[in-house]
């Protein structure tokens, strides 16, 4: 897979839930922090959302939030006080069952039509792509802009806008899709982002792309560095300025993190798993997973195996 469905793949685990809220009248509801990605997406009408610690942000109509690394915020009908902030009703509490309906709402009439819903991420093990996203990642609606990304929010209303056969498929797959073409659309337009450079220089991206399409191959730093047509000393120069590691240190660290994702995910015996990120023996790759994550290759299955079938909270 490309750099950016690994780092993704690589933290997400269960499946992603969301649901509808219609609102209206005067209301301030508070989501608490949460162990995964949050995000909202503005259907009709407008709000606020204000993020712990952060400036309020004011949605409109087609604008989408995505919250990677589960802040705490309040969404409210105006940009209230700090009083009003401490006073928000908890979500659960305020939305309900089904299709949330805030108390006094027409659920035909009302003013704030808002899709709600969270990624179940597993924070232990972050790619550095991931974790340099802000804490709030907001991406206005302008006409022209990300049209994948729009999109994928006209399906997503036309899905949950009904009980069609298949919903149960197509939902998921499309809040997956969702956070693809967020993270994406950041990264179009993120000026600090490092690894927006490291994607878009050509000979970074080309050595990253050999690594993750193959990273059991028996890469060395020639042999890589033949892969993006330049030199060693040019290839380790750009590399560990964007990325923040040298070529050699990030496949070590790359291979691991792939690792405890198979240990997670599956139940392949540890040989195969050995292979399959490029160590000769499980002694070895047992070796320098210890290393890197303090425990065992076994006992972090036990701790981890199952992650991903279970429904977010």
């Amino acid at each position: 897979m490309d750099v950016v469905s690994d780092a993704i793949s690589a933290v997400r685990i269960g499946r992603p839930s969301s649901n509808r809220v219609r609102a209206s009248g005067s209301w301030c509801t508070r989501l608490a922090p949460y162990d995964g990605a949050g995000f909202h997406i503005v259907l009709e009408g407008s709000c606020w959302l204000l993020p712990d610690g952060g400036a309020p942000v004011a949605l409109g109509v087609g604008d989408a939030v995505l919250l990677p690394h589960g802040a705490g915020h309040v969404l409210a009908d105006s940009a209230v006080d700090a009083e009003a902030v401490a006073r928000a009703v908890p979500f659960d509490d305020w939305s309900g069952d089904g299709y949330p309906t805030a108390a006094g709402a027409d659920d035909a009439q009302a003013p704030l039509h808002v899709l709600c819903g969270k990624y179940r991420l597993d924070h232990s093990r972050v790619h550095p792509l991931m974790a340099e996203l802000p804490q709030v990642v907001h991406l206005p609606h302008r006409v022209g802009r990300h049209p994948e990304l729009r999109a994928a929010i006209d399906l997503l209303g036309v899905e949950l806008g009904g009980r069609r056969p298949g919903a149960g498929i197509a939902v998921p797959s499309l809040l997956d899709l969702l956070l693809v073409y967020m993270i994406r659309a950041w990264m179009s337009e993120s000026t600090a982002g490092a690894w927006s450079a490291a994607l878009g220089d050509p000979v970074v991206a080309s050595a990253l792309r050999a690594l993750h399409a193959d990273p059991a191959a028996p890469w060395s730093n020639d042999r890589l560095a033949t892969e993006a047509g330049v030199s060693r000393p040019t290839l380790a120069r750009r590399f560990t300025a964007l990325v923040g590691r040298p070529p050699m240190a990030y496949l070590t660290w790359w291979r691991l993190t792939r690792a405890a994702t198979l240990l997670r995910d599956t139940t392949d015996p540890l040989a195969a798993i050995a292979a399959r990120i490029g160590y000769g023996t499980p002694y070895a790759f047992s070796h320098a997973f210890t290393r890197e994550f303090g425990t065992t290759p076994g006992r972090y299955r036990e701790g981890h195996h199952g992650d991903r079938t279970r429904e977010p909270a």
